[in-house]
């Protein structure tokens, strides 16, 4: 993960203290408590990290289920100067909410809303001639340059365009720009194996970025912006800062390279609930559907009010643990709808003990980055699994300390039950 950068243990330690013991009893079976201020101090460790580059906090898809606003705005109290989405409709929904930091749309889609999102201000990415021509006249409608980025493919095979056709999308945008109904404001591409140290995409990508870029100054663009590095890039790669870092996955303390995050970057999801039923069985008693766990004694069984309707892969059965009563413990017979069992044998276990299926790892639960070495996965997926179906709570000084929430209460997960939208 490389050395720890100056002061980045300073930072880490502002956020250390324990997440569990300043949070309030939980309103329900279960909720998504996000901490507000790891958020703020994940940005704020990244950027000293890179330098002091500026550093765009991605937060699609509800900030990878952080619930996006309120993300959003933790992550410019802590040094963000750009917020990244995926979609037109999530960029108007932060300027709804009043945020007015500079924010890019970074999937180009046809169709969509494009003159509402240049009359807000919102930059525009565009990776195909059709699609600059297109927000240009949208531009047109809306009285004001579009704030494109235009996306190259350098070897991801995804969005953006090829080598070939990338020559075209350029002066197509600078015939827009020349007409006033644009302005190139980035240059940018995305690296497909940036958390594979050592594979050769990496160092082609950079130099077809690199060439990308020269054809486009070559062309007479003036791009403010040339940004390349994701979440690992900004962590091993700094020859791929360029003008800007975009991080989605560190913003919220999780990476997904070999080991996952370094140890300055937190965690800000726990997700935890209680137990609703506990119950004596014989031994050899058959759990859950398909009587795949059978106790091996006479046991006490734990029943979990969490399911794969609300983001427990059902393939958690014989993987993933929980905390409960001071230790981990496995999950017990396949994962149902939405409950799940876990087999305390014989020790004790109460209606209404806590339930942690991960966190930080203060206590000892497990972590998101654990549960997806448990489960064959990235971490990314396993938060955005349950960050849209449990009720989130909030807290930390960005949440807290805003006065668009004031009167939704100042303690811990009193601050909000449900994400602001």
């Amino acid at each position: 993960m490389g050395p720890r950068q100056p002061g980045e243990a300073a930072i880490a330690g502002q956020f250390r203290a324990g997440l569990l013991a300043h949070c309030v009893v939980m309103d329900g079976h279960a909720e998504t408590l996000i901490d507000l201020d790891a958020i703020k101090g994940n940005v704020t460790a990244l950027r000293r990290h890179a330098g002091g580059a500026p550093l765009m906090a991605v937060v699609k898809s509800d900030a990878y289920g952080h619930g996006m606003v309120p993300a959003a705005r933790a992550a410019l109290a802590g040094g963000a100067s750009w917020l990244g989405v995926i979609t037109v409709p999530e960029a108007l929904a932060l300027r709804a909410a009043g945020v007015s930091a500079p924010v890019l749309c970074l999937m180009g889609v046809p169709g969509s809303a494009h003159e509402e999102a240049v009359r807000q201000g919102v930059d525009l990415s565009a990776g195909s001639v059709g699609l600059v021509e297109e927000i240009a006249a949208a531009a047109r409608l809306a009285g004001r340059p579009g704030r494109l980025h235009l996306k190259v493919d350098t070897g991801m095979s995804r969005g953006g365009a090829t080598a070939r056709d990338w020559p075209g999308v350029v002066d197509s945008a600078l015939a827009a720009e020349a007409a006033g109904d644009a302005e190139i404001i980035g240059v940018w591409s995305h690296m497909a194996c940036a958390d594979v140290p050592g594979h050769p995409s990496i160092e082609a990508q950079i130099t077809a970025f690199r060439d990308a870029i020269a054809v486009a100054e070559k062309a007479g663009a003036k791009p403010e912006l040339r940004h390349l590095a994701n979440t690992p890039a900004t962590l091993t790669l700094p020859q791929t800062w360029f003008d800007l870092v975009r991080t989605g996955g560190g913003v919220f303390g999780l990476s997904t390279l070999p080991g996952g995050p370094p140890d300055w970057l937190r965690p800000a999801m726990t997700v935890r609930t209680r137990l609703i039923q506990v119950k004596r069985v014989a031994a050899g008693a058959g759990v859950s559907y398909g009587h795949r766990y059978l106790t091996p004694g006479p046991a006490t069984l734990g029943l979990v009010p969490l399911g794969y309707a609300e983001g427990v892969p059902r393939g958690a059965f014989g993987a993933a643990e929980v905390h409960v009563r001071g230790r981990r413990r496995p999950i017990s017979g396949t994962v149902c709808m939405n409950q799940f069992v876990v087999d305390f044998g014989d020790e004790a276990a109460q209606v209404g003990d806590e339930v942690v299926l991960f966190g930080p790892g203060d206590a000892g639960e497990p972590t998101p980055q654990d549960w997806a070495d448990a489960l064959g996965t990235i971490s990314y997926e396993i938060v955005t699994s349950f960050g849209g179906r449990t009720p989130k709570s909030y807290f930390g000084v960005a949440y807290e300390h805003d006065s668009r929430h004031a009167g939704a209460g100042t303690r811990g997960a009193e601050a909000s039950s449900g994400s602001p939208r």
